[in-house]
């Protein structure tokens, strides 16, 4: 399996990294959950196909080892025949030598750089995404950001347009179909994810991809609330973003369990919060815990290194409709100097893609 087209694409990028100059180097967002990497490198494979002459790289912006963290992508990943020794991880090279020789950057998945790349933002040229749009880079010659369910659709998308000849490779299909089923809940319309363009391009894709939609869903979400292995640690940079905004610097994780279980696992959570914060100099560190017993339900955690903060961080939620109910997830050890509460998120509608511009609201104001 490991000889099929995409794979010897993969082996080439990696070979022409190190040995020549790159034309476009493709990456998702810091999250790097399966949407952001499968979009990130189907992309820049469709880009190749598009432009033969011309060097296109996909970078996943986490090291190796954090890869195995998203069990979700490692088994679609799998199912697709992704040789995983292939990708371009960022421990795989160094990051300002190899912008040295990198002449544009395409963002999917995000569409403002994460602190790390900021400095070269003048070379972003291209952005597909479907999250809000930040106004950067207008510079950009192409920029798609529209509010689908799934980054991978829109790469599907320009699949078709773009690079026929590839449209009929059923390890591509298999990669981009499996971002799109986890990100629209299976195109369940009661999820309100799924659009029209999100149907339309899983039903090119399913007459290509050889698995059963369902069966195949059921495997991808099996994978990704797995989480029997994983500590704290490992939960909270699962799938986490940082942000910026104005003066504060927060985190935001995505976990997948209640923080009853989470408390029962760990009992000096608070302190591991606390530990995660000074380790990666944040201000706020907020959990999205996401899980179904057996309805979709939502759990939040919210550490702030100033308690004073914690108070009006909390009114501030309050405000916002997130229906906050204070919740005591096992005998915990207390925080040393800052201020952590847990709750549960009666409005499981707010995701981190909503509450993201919500904090940059009120913090900018």
């Amino acid at each position: 399996m490991t000889g099929h087209q995409l794979n010897r694409y993969l082996i080439q990028a990696k070979a022409d990294i190190n040995n020549k100059s790159i034309d476009t180097l493709v990456m998702g967002n810091e999250a790097a959950d399966l949407d952001s990497m499968a979009s990130a490198l189907a992309y820049a494979y469709i880009l190749s196909g598009c432009s033969s002459e011309k060097v296109i790289v996909p970078l996943m912006p986490i090291i190796r080892e954090g890869f195995k963290l998203r069990t979700e992508a490692v088994y679609v990943f799998d199912q697709a025949g992704i040789d995983l020794n292939s990708l371009i991880f960022l421990d795989d090279i160094n990051l300002g030598r190899l912008m040295e020789k990198v002449t544009s950057l395409a963002l999917v998945d995000h569409n403002k750089l994460s602190a790390l790349y900021e400095p070269y933002g003048k070379k972003v040229a291209i952005i597909l995404d479907h999250h809000r749009d930040e106004g950067l880079y207008p510079q950009a010659f192409k920029k798609v950001i529209e509010p689908v369910g799934s980054c991978a659709t829109l790469v599907g998308e320009e699949l078709s347009r773009c690079c026929p000849e590839l449209a009929r490779d059923a390890h591509l299909a298999t990669l981009l179909w499996g971002a799109i089923l986890l990100d629209t809940v299976n195109l369940a319309p009661d999820a309100g994810r799924v659009t029209p363009k999100d149907e339309a391009v899983s039903e090119t894709l399913t007459a290509i991809c050889p698995l059963e939609r369902n069966s195949y869903f059921a495997a991808i979400r099996k994978a990704k609330f797995n989480t029997n292995s994983l500590g704290t640690f490992d939960l909270l940079r699962k799938d986490y973003k940082e942000f910026k905004f104005s003066s504060i610097c927060c985190g935001i994780a995505s976990t997948l369990l209640p923080l009853a279980l989470w408390g029962e696992k760990d009992p000096e959570l608070c302190l591991s919060f606390e530990t995660y914060v000074k380790q990666r100099s944040l201000d706020i560190l907020i959990s999205m815990n996401a899980y179904t017993d057996p309805e979709f339900n939502r759990d939040l955690a919210v550490y702030c290194a100033d308690p004073d903060e914690h108070e009006k961080l909390i009114g501030f939620l309050a405000e916002k409709g997130l229906d906050l109910k204070t919740i005591e997830p096992g005998n915990q050890k207390p925080c040393l100097k800052g201020r952590i509460s847990f709750h549960n998120q009666g409005n499981p509608d707010i995701s981190r893609k909503k509450l993201s511009p919500m904090l940059d609201d009120y913090f900018s104001s």
